[in-house]
């Protein structure tokens, strides 16, 4: 299946169906007079984040979407059928912004969540409705309402526990394979990742989602490259695994290539838990190794983990790792709604 996480979407819903002007005329029975019935009301829009899904190519080739008019008025004090509503069915995950692209209307973070985009128009009243004591036979009615119309943008941010990151070729693809049943693209050139996969990692009794995006490389908040539209994939995870590849001459440069990145972007990606792994140290020698080390830490301020997804060298030390951090995030969220419910009112 085809990956798309962005989508322009024409959506608009139903009018209202207008109010019958009608008169009750019956040999022999008495009271007649107005009977017109009201109109029925246009449908809605609505969105809902669904279970099963994980792309938004649906609406790759759907692009308009339209509620059902709501049936006229009749005679006999016959009210209109409602028009049909219409719903646009999203993975969790799935942003709704404006025409704007910027003004955020919705985000549908849970499986289930369901919101209206568009409310459908009222039904006119027939002129039963408009009938008095001193206007027995009014002889108007009201139209429907018409319904409303926009253009708005869905973009999907996958919802993961864990994210990874670096240059194009650090072994992203190679570390979520090993870690668990995924089988992204794997190959010996740059950009071989071309849209973010999903991955269960189970490490003891705990397991978790990981991301893999495709690799940033410097001025990707520019464009450059695949650019960074893809980083709104580890938006969500708790904790970040920044891979740096050691065979490449510069691994203090990669380092500090992605972290500048990571900050042009913002949305507090740079501000996130890191755990930083020096990978492919199955191609490289001890004396190598402690060098590239070395250089991480001066310009990192930590202790790089050492590691190898091929060979699986301290890949559960990284899992370990990340499952610890996950802990955490989740006590300190604990901590901090208890504490919002403590707070008490005073005047």
């Amino acid at each position: 299946m085809k990956f798309l996480d962005q989508a322009k979407v024409y959506i608009k819903s139903g009018a209202g169906g207008a109010g019958c002007i009608s008169f009750r005329r019956e040999k022999y029975v008495e009271f007649g007079g107005p009977d017109g019935g009201n109109g029925g009301r246009g449908g809605d829009v609505w969105i809902e984040a669904v279970d099963g899904l994980n792309t938004l190519i649906d609406y790759r080739y759907q692009q308009h979407y339209k509620a059902g008019t709501g049936t006229h008025g009749a005679g006999r004090n016959r009210t209109g059928s409602d028009g049909a509503d219409i719903t646009l069915r999203v993975p969790a995950g799935t942003q709704v912004f404006e025409e704007d692209n910027e003004t955020l209307v919705a985000d549908l973070t849970e499986t289930g969540e369901r919101i209206r985009l568009l409310a459908g128009g009222n039904g006119g009243f027939g002129n039963a409705h408009f009938k008095t004591s001193t206007n027995q036979a009014p002889r108007h009615a009201n139209p429907g309402q018409e319904g409303e119309e926009k253009t708005i943008w869905i973009r999907l941010k996958l919802i993961a526990d864990a994210g990874l990151v670096g240059l194009p070729n650090a072994g992203k693809s190679t570390f979520l394979s090993a870690v668990s049943a995924a089988k992204p693209k794997i190959a010996d050139y740059p950009f071989t990742t071309l849209h973010p996969n999903l991955g269960v990692v189970k490490i003891g009794e705990k397991d978790f989602v990981l991301a893999d995006i495709p690799g940033l490389i410097e001025g990707a908040h520019e464009g450059a490259g695949i650019g960074d539209r893809f980083l709104g994939h580890v938006e969500r995870t708790k904790v970040l695994i920044h891979l740096v590849d050691a065979t490449q001459e510069d691994v203090a440069g990669a380092y500090e290539t992605i972290r500048g990145e990571l900050a042009a972007y913002g949305h507090g990606l740079d501000a996130k838990p890191e755990i930083l792994a020096l990978n492919k140290a199955d191609a490289l020698t001890d004396d190598e190794i402690a060098a590239k080390a070395e250089e991480l830490r001066a310009v990192s301020d930590e202790e790089p983990l050492v590691i190898s997804a091929v060979a699986g060298t301290n890949v559960d030390t990284v899992l370990y790792e990340v499952t610890a951090a996950l802990a955490e995030a989740k006590d300190n969220a604990r901590r901090s709604s208890g504490a919002k419910k403590e707070v008490k009112w005073t005047p």
